[in-house]
């Protein structure tokens, strides 16, 4: 109770800096600026009639790893509805996207408020859901506090701890641990995580498997992919896939540094070879002109997604591809031959491979995977991946791979079955929380 009460006064003596951050993304990312009595829980709210479910998604990563369960959530009751919480903006986005198709009408979204627990009870008593779902690594004393107090089951599902995490919760286990223990039902992603999670103080957890196995990829996307191929004129395409900060100029430097023999030899009258494409999308919209700017002092020509229309001849002149919109990763891997997972070269623990390996699309990893440990060395073992050790190497082998179409086809194939053979966790996941659900009506 006692750090509770102290973790509360931090939160209150800490509003004016929130405050400030927000206006300080809100330069960078306009998107910061709207939506902003929300996440104090004081906005009007018109909650749905009918049984609701809340599911939290802090950002991108968390709301694909939704996408199954939602889906499979309002497909199993045509009558729930269902309330999307996020704490950024591109999470908020990727949701309104995955979600504009059928289940547009029965799914709300906002932003989660900040913990404090005021905001926890205004915030519970607008939307009054009957079961509360957290995804991955979302824990808020609070808020876990307030619903044990009304009596609102809360899970935890498709959860995550990786050895560093559990080294940095345990300085704060007298906080977390009386959360934790408050859940309904947490249920991990692997062994190993739900190992962590027992050590940090919950009991009997569950391993059910990684849900983002389930987001399967939308035809319609892997068309546009196509299509965006066809318009570079067929040419060999490398995906650099949500790469973080520092990650693209050391790519960029290594492109650049081997690109040439590629252009001189397109020179050639009679053979001519194709030029390779480097695809960069980078994980944060808000750096999006901060790697336009590192592409242009190289002197690399290249075009934005977002300035690009069906059919534009810079398709084709291109050296380098922007990624800058949302929502398209799916496409982008439907044009890649070969994919560079993001936040694997310098240490950020590595972001989502799932998706390059269910598109068939061969997955070049660093050294940094500790986000993704068990699905990375599982996607090595299977032959759908390869590790290098920095940006230089993971660049050559990419053209490696280009080049031996033989062997880029074999781990394509060998990612697909990986996938495939990995897919069941949002079943399973939606079986440990039937118990709580509201039923079918």
């Amino acid at each position: 109770m006692i750090a509770r009460s102290l973790y509360s006064l931090a939160w209150w003596m800490a509003m004016p800096v929130v405050v400030a951050y927000l206006l300080w993304r809100g330069l960078r990312q306009p998107a910061y600026r709207s939506h902003w009595m929300e996440r104090w829980a004081i906005a009007p709210v018109d909650a749905p009639e009918g049984p609701l479910v809340w599911v939290h998604a802090v950002s991108v990563g968390e709301t694909r790893a939704a996408q199954p369960l939602v889906t499979a959530l309002l497909a199993r009751d045509p009558s729930l509805r269902l309330l999307l919480t996020h704490m950024t903006p591109t999470g908020r986005e990727t949701g309104a996207n995955l979600f504009a198709g059928r289940f547009r009408e029965r799914v709300t979204q906002c932003y989660l408020p900040y913990d404090t627990t005021a905001a926890a009870r205004r915030f519970l008593d607008a939307w009054d859901p009957a079961l509360g779902i957290m995804i991955e690594t979302e824990l808020w004393p609070n808020l876990c506090a307030v619903a044990r107090e009304r009596g609102l089951p809360l899970a935890l599902v498709n959860a995550r701890l990786s050895e560093r995490s559990l080294r940095k919760a345990m300085r704060l286990r007298a906080l977390i641990r009386p959360a934790l223990r408050s859940l309904a039902c947490v249920v991990a992603q692997t062994a190993e995580d739900a190992r962590r999670l027992e050590i940090l103080g919950r009991e009997s957890v569950a391993a059910v498997g990684n849900m983002k196995f389930d987001a399967t990829p939308a035809p319609e996307m892997i068309e546009r992919g196509r299509g965006w191929r066809v318009f570079a004129e067929n040419r060999p395409v490398v995906l650099a896939a949500s790469t973080r900060a520092g990650e693209e100029a050391q790519l960029l430097d290594a492109w650049q540094q081997r690109i040439e023999p590629f252009e001189s030899a397109s020179r050639h009258p009679l053979d001519p070879e194709p030029v390779p494409l480097l695809v960069i999308v980078p994980r944060h919209p808000q750096r999006f002109d901060e790697v336009a700017a590192a592409i242009d002092e190289r002197r690399l020509r290249f075009s934005r997604r977002s300035r690009l229309e069906s059919g534009d001849p810079r398709w084709a002149d291109a050296q380098v591809l922007l990624g800058d919109s949302m929502g398209e990763m799916f496409a982008w891997y439907g044009m890649a031959d070969v994919a560079i997972i993001g936040g694997t070269l310098l240490p950020f623990g590595g972001q989502n491979l799932i998706e390059a390996c269910a598109c068939g699309v061969p997955a070049v990893l660093g050294p940094s995977t500790h986000n993704f440990a068990e699905a990375a060395e599982q996607s090595l073992d299977a032959g759908a991946a390869a590790r290098v050790p920095d940006a230089d190497a993971a660049v050559a082998l990419a053209l490696e791979l280009l080049a031996d179409r033989t062997r880029r086809e074999a781990m394509g194939a060998a990612g697909e079955g990986f996938a495939a053979r990995h897919r069941g966790a949002t079943q399973r996941t939606l079986a440990r929380l039937s118990r709580w659900l509201p039923a079918p009506g």
